[in-house]
C-alpha cells in the first residue's frame, strides 16, 4: 500500500487529521474510538486442525470478518475518532512463507476504512516473533509504521507500546533500552503536561483478572507487571487496552482499568467476533465489546451514543 493511499496514523505524522499536537492537547468534548485486536489472518483454520505452528495456509474467513468490521465501523454515528488494532495482525511469524500474502490481504481488507477514521497499529508477538530481533522489528515498521509512539487526540494522551520487549528482549537488548528510555520520557511528560486522560495500548495484557495472578502465556511476568502498574499509576494512566487473549477479560485495580478485548478473528473462548467501542467523556472512559453482527445491524449501544451528544 503506497503511503499516500494509506489511512494509517503513523508515528512520524505527528499530527492528527491535519491538526497540530498543541491543538489536539485541548479537550474538545466527548468522542469515541474503536479498539480491535487479533485479526490474525491464518489462525482460524490452523486452530481448527491443530496446526498453529505452520503459519496458516488459509485466511479467507479472517479477511471477511475484517471487511465486516470496517463496513460496520464506517457507518457509526458519531464517527469514531480512530480505530486501533492491538496486535497480531497476521498469524504467520516473521520469515514464514505465508506472511507476505497475509500482510498484503489485511492491508487490502482495511483499505475500505473511511479516511476520516485513521488506523493505528500495535505490534504483537506474531507480528514481531516471540523473541523479536532488529530485523523483525524493522520489518514491522516497514509494513505498519513505528512499533511504539504517542499521539494526542481531543485532550487525551495515547501511548502505543511494544509489549514484546517486556516479554523477551534477549534478541534486541538495545531496542528494548531505547523503548525504555522513550517510555520513561513519555510517562514523565504525562505527569508534567495537563491532559484529560492518559491511555496505554499494547498487545500483551498486564493481567487477565487481577494483578496478583500467576504468570501465564497470556499475561506479563509478575515482576514486570507490578513495576509497570506502579509507573502507570504514578503517571495517571486511566486504562490499558490490549488483546492477545482472544477472549474478553480484564479488571480494575486501584483506578487502573486493564481492558482485554477478544478478537476480530479466531475466538479461543465463548465470545463472538467483535470490537470494543470506547467512549471518552470529560471524567470517564466507558467501553463495551460489540459483536460484529450487532455492530452491523444496530450500531453502537444507544446508552453509549447518548454520552456523545
Amino acid at each position: 500500500m503506497a503511503e499516500d493511499e494509506s489511512v494509517f496514523l503513523r508515528a512520524k505524522d505527528r499530527s492528527y487529521k491535519g491538526l497540530t499536537e498543541d491543538e489536539q492537547k485541548e479537550w474538545s468534548g466527548p468522542f469515541c474510538f474503536i479498539q480491535a485486536a487479533d485479526p490474525q489472518l491464518g489462525l482460524m483454520k490452523a486452530w481448527r486442525i491443530g496446526d498453529c505452528d505452520s503459519g496458516g495456509d488459509e485466511w479467507t474467513e479472517e479477511v471477511q470478518l475484517t471487511k465486516q468490521a470496517v463496513q460496520a465501523i464506517n457507518k457509526l454515528q458519531p464517527r469514531p475518532r480512530f480505530m486501533i488494532l492491538c496486535g497480531d495482525l497476521v498469524h504467520a511469524m516473521p520469515g514464514n512463507a505465508f506472511r507476505e500474502e497475509q500482510v498484503k490481504d489485511l492491508k487490502e481488507a482495511l483499505r475500505g476504512t473511511d479516511p476520516d477514521i485513521p488506523l493505528v497499529f500495535v505490534s504483537g508477538n506474531h507480528d514481531l516473533g516471540n523473541t523479536p530481533t532488529p530485523d523483525t522489528v524493522e520489518q514491522f515498521r516497514r509494513d505498519w509504521g513505528d512499533d511504539y509512539f504517542s499521539f494526542w487526540v481531543g485532550g487525551v494522551l495515547c501511548l502505543v507500546l511494544n509489549s514484546q520487549f517486556f516479554f523477551d528482549s534477549s534478541g534486541c537488548p538495545e531496542l528494548m533500552e531505547a523503548h525504555e528510555v522513550w517510555l520513561e520520557s513519555q510517562l514523565q511528560r504525562a505527569i508534567q503536561t495537563p491532559s484529560r486522560h492518559v491511555l496505554v495500548f499494547q498487545h500483551i495484557p498486564l493481567f487477565l483478572r487481577t494483578p496478583d495472578e500467576e504468570d501465564d502465556y497470556f499475561n506479563l511476568q509478575r515482576g514486570i507487571r507490578e513495576r509497570l502498574i506502579q509507573r502507570f499509576k504514578l503517571a495517571g494512566v486511566k486504562a490499558v487496552f490490549s488483546g492477545h487473549y482472544h477472549r474478553n477479560a480484564g479488571g480494575c485495580h486501584d483506578g487502573l482499568d486493564m481492558v482485554v478485548s477478544s478478537a476480530v478473528g479466531c475466538q479461543l473462548g465463548n465470545d463472538t467476533h467483535g470490537v470494543r467501542v470506547v467512549v471518552v467523556t470529560e471524567d470517564d472512559i466507558i467501553h463495551r465489546y460489540h459483536s460484529l453482527d450487532q455492530l452491523t445491524k444496530r450500531g453502537m449501544d444507544e446508552d453509549l451514543k447518548k454520552l456523545l451528544v
